[in-house]
């Protein structure tokens, strides 16, 4: 559809050039797609600078827009949202619509560091095995999660697909269905390393979440993930609590 001057109205200009340009976003261009210009945007829709300013201000306060300095204003990256509930990466995004894929980065036996031997409640110095994946949503990097796996109760893990569920193979495989989780969540900056993995800058604002899995009342796994927080939300519902009189 060709482009028409916008006319005076009881909507601003700016308000319905926001419409079009929102619509543009979600149903006409993809993630990544350069919008175009301000000068073509002013002739196309016979609108001032100031207004198209405004329209494409608010688009990129909301998260649809992302202006990169020198290049232009692109389409952002539809966020992935978590709902703070026990499910495995590749069900969260399949649930909200996204294709999930993995790289597997590391798949091997090693010494349990310190903090994972405690977590699943192993002796300094036993052997498990430690996965390593880069996950990714539609094709782009979402997180890293970094994990040790209970060497008695997940025997041979390193060697099944490793690009599905391990949460899924943990209940299939080793009737070891994940069933609780204990998991703090912190903001920190991408080591050089996360953040080549990630796509983003060293020292870029990351979501850390540091996660102890159960099965039956045994830890099962303890990972360290660390999301892109331009790609990744958490969404909660709270309520208040009730104190007994």
């Amino acid at each position: 559809m060709m482009p028409v001057p916008l006319r005076d109205s009881a909507i601003p200009k700016h308000e319905q050039l926001r419409a079009i340009l929102l619509h543009k976003c979600t149903r006409e261009l993809q993630p990544g797609d350069l919008l175009t210009s301000e000068r073509n945007l002013m002739q196309d829709y016979g609108v001032s600078r100031i207004t198209v300013r405004e329209a494409i201000g608010q688009l990129v306060n909301e998260g649809h827009l992302v202006r990169v300095r020198g290049k232009g204003t692109f389409v952002a990256h539809r966020p992935v949202q978590s709902k703070l509930h026990l499910a495995s990466f590749t069900e969260e995004m399949r649930a909200q619509g996204h294709q999930p894929t993995t790289v597997v980065l590391i798949a091997e036996e090693g010494v349990i560091p310190e903090a994972s031997a405690r977590a699943l409640g192993l002796a300094d110095g036993t052997r498990a095995s430690h996965i390593k994946r880069l996950r990714l949503a539609d094709g782009e990097p979402v997180s890293v999660d970094d994990g040790w796996f209970h060497p008695e109760l997940l025997p041979g893990l390193i060697e099944v697909d490793l690009t599905a569920s391990i949460y899924q193979t943990s209940a299939e495989r080793y009737g070891m269905p994940i069933e609780r989780a204990t998991q703090t969540v912190n903001a920190t900056a991408a080591d050089a390393g996360i953040a080549a993995l990630l796509g983003v800058k060293k020292s870029a604002p990351v979501l850390h979440f540091d996660r102890t899995s159960f099965s039956g009342g045994v830890a099962v796994e303890h990972t360290q993930s660390w999301y892109r927080s331009d790609r990744y939300q958490l969404q909660m519902e709270v309520g208040q609590e009730r104190i007994p009189r």
